[in-house]
């Protein structure tokens, strides 16, 4: 998944329809997340389609999330969600603004309320789960 930076400056570059499929393409990039993990354990709350992430730690202790979505935008928007803090140690994670790192794609004007209401769940989900592995 290349870094939100990278994915911000090409999708600037992009109206409508472009926006849609590059968040499309962005969610065909989330590493497989195995049907057993699909789990309500797993489940985010209020998101309008069903989004599921299950965090794991690598050997040098970044935290790496599996994701899915069973809708394409959807799985988008939890890639992009992730890509502002995959791969980084826990500490980090806990300390970052996720949703100031998404702002600058005004994903409420580009999206319908439906699409989003999710995400303020899954960054709380990403946050308690850094701070909790962060210990």
């Amino acid at each position: 998944m290349p870094p939100l930076a990278d994915i911000l400056e090409e999708y600037e570059l992009l109206d409508g329809d472009d926006r849609y499929r590059l968040l499309i393409d962005l969610g065909q990039q989330l590493d497989a997340m195995p049907d057993a993990l699909k789990t309500d354990a797993t489940r985010v709350r209020g998101c309008s389609a069903s989004v599921w992430v299950y965090p794991t730690t690598t050997a040098d202790g970044r935290l790496h999330f599996l994701a899915d979505s069973n809708a394409a935008i959807t799985k988008g928007i939890v890639a992009l969600v992730l890509a502002a803090v995959q791969d980084r140690p826990a500490a980090e994670v806990a300390g970052t603004d996720i949703a100031a790192e998404l702002a600058p794609f005004e994903l409420s004007r580009q999206l319908s309320a439906n699409r989003t209401q999710g995400v303020p769940n899954m960054i709380e989900l990403i946050r308690t789960t850094a701070e909790r592995l962060a210990g």
